[in-house]
């Protein structure tokens, strides 16, 4: 919506220059300290820039960056993480579809004006900061005036300078959906050290996430083997489950093209559990247990696979929770052509919103054990730390695993500066106390 002649003058007011015939800044719509162009790196925003607001109306983000940027109340911050001190010049390409606005772009606590004008996109120089340590860098783009309906479309920032070389991280392209999986933020995993010739029939892992850590969009998956995942979510403000999914051996990510002899049986299921399909990233057999789980509070997960006649393998799931005090049965799915223990044990944190990719949490995993076939449990106590591609392509550099306070942890999204080598081996203290379940009491 247009501003009205009143809104117009108290604009005009509350603006050092900006007149009736337009705005003046200290930084002309031509600034020649542009720089070569090859020279330019260029952050795009689509998959680099979130927003800030207490509605979601009045700016949105596209692959193309920010659009239809009409509330005055939205903020626009972008992520850059500088690997070298030094300068670094700051241009935003963008073009106003009517009109002319006046932005400011903070950075390292520094606060700079640039106006706008035209409807064709084009680079606007908005100034030189200093990086005065490495990490990364929130830049921060604030409206603070207009004439016309928007503020501006924006596709990217274009930096350079001193501080601006190889090593500095952004999401680069959206080549398979980078922007996506890049605002998703880096998933991280442990690959946990099983012993060489044992048929491992259970597994056993404890669950805490730590007050404050339950962001919307998390994914805590504590029992992870070759076919399947088992863990806990924060799936919206009033809902979280206890998930269990379980691949087809048909590799497709529509659940409706797998055959029917290759698909994923459900054989019982837990009070109150759903069970369906899923798709999108693989498809098969999925369940879940809708459960208010705390922050704070240690959950246990057991996972069991044996082999059947008719090379098949049946998977089943138990979820402990102290408010509960018993094992509940989540599911049991039977999946075809697969004749196997549990193998590749492992577990993951990953956030699956792409508008909470700036928040960080955490998770410990805690006394890991494996049974055999014959009920004899044996501990674990060696991950390897792995991440996603989004991490191994160095667009995103918020990721850390470990041991703290004896306990394996994962740690991502959020920008924060420390990261954690991939392929790094954890060894946590043998402290543990045998899981206390009765295996052939189990429901």
């Amino acid at each position: 919506m247009k501003f009205s002649k009143v809104i117009i003058r108290s604009i005009i007011l509350f603006i050092p220059g900006l007149l009736a015939t337009g705005f003046v800044s200290k930084h002309s719509l031509v600034h020649t300290t542009r720089l070569n162009a090859d020279s330019l790196v260029t952050v795009p925003l689509g998959g680099n820039v979130w927003r800030t607001g207490k509605d979601s109306t009045g700016g949105a983000i596209s692959n193309k960056g920010i659009i239809d940027w009409t509330n005055r109340d939205i903020k626009f911050t972008a992520y850059v993480r500088f690997a070298t001190k030094g300068k670094v010049k700051l241009w935003l390409n963008l073009s106003v579809p009517d009109g002319r606005s006046l932005l400011a772009i903070s950075a390292f606590k520094t606060t700079k004006q640039v106006t706008l004008t035209g409807d064709i996109q084009k680079d606007y120089y908005a100034g030189e900061w200093e990086v005065t340590d490495t990490g990364y860098v929130a830049i921060q783009i604030k409206a603070i005036g207009r004439t016309g309906t928007n503020y501006a479309d924006i596709s990217s920032i274009k930096i350079s300078g001193t501080a601006v070389d190889g090593k500095t991280t952004f999401v680069k392209n959206n080549d398979g959906d980078f922007f996506y999986w890049g605002r998703r933020g880096p998933s991280v995993h442990l690959g946990y050290v099983m012993p060489d010739k044992v048929n491992a029939e259970w597994f056993y892992n404890e669950v805490t996430v730590p007050k404050g850590n339950d962001v919307l969009g998390s994914y805590f998956m504590a029992d992870g083997f070759g076919e399947g995942y088992f863990g806990m979510q924060v799936n919206s403000p009033t809902e979280r489950h206890i998930l269990f999914s379980v691949w087809s051996p048909f590799k497709t990510d529509d659940p409706k093209h797998i055959p029917e002899d290759q698909k994923i049986i459900m054989l019982k299921k837990g009070e109150g559990v759903h069970t369906g399909e899923f798709g999108s990233e693989g498809s098969g057999g999925q369940s879940y247990l809708l459960y208010n789980w705390k922050a704070g509070n240690t959950y246990k997960f057991l996972m069991h696979a044996k082999p059947v006649a008719d090379n098949h393998t049946v998977y089943t799931a138990y979820f402990f929770a102290p408010e509960v005090g018993k094992w509940q049965l989540i599911a049991s799915f039977s999946r075809p052509q697969t004749n196997t223990y549990l193998k590749h044990l492992h577990s993951f944190l990953e956030n699956f919103e792409p508008e909470q990719g700036t928040i960080t949490r955490k998770v410990f995993f805690n006394n890991e054990w494996l049974a055999d076939e014959n009920g004899k449990w044996l501990q674990l106590n060696k991950a390897r730390f792995t991440i996603d591609n989004t991490g191994i392509q160095g667009y995103r550099m918020d990721y850390a695993g470990g041991v703290d306070d004896g306990a394996f942890y994962l740690k991502n999204c959020g920008f924060f500066n420390d990261y954690t080598v991939r392929n790094t081996v954890f060894e946590r203290p043998k402290a543990g106390k045998i899981p206390e379940v009765v295996l052939d009491k189990l429901p």
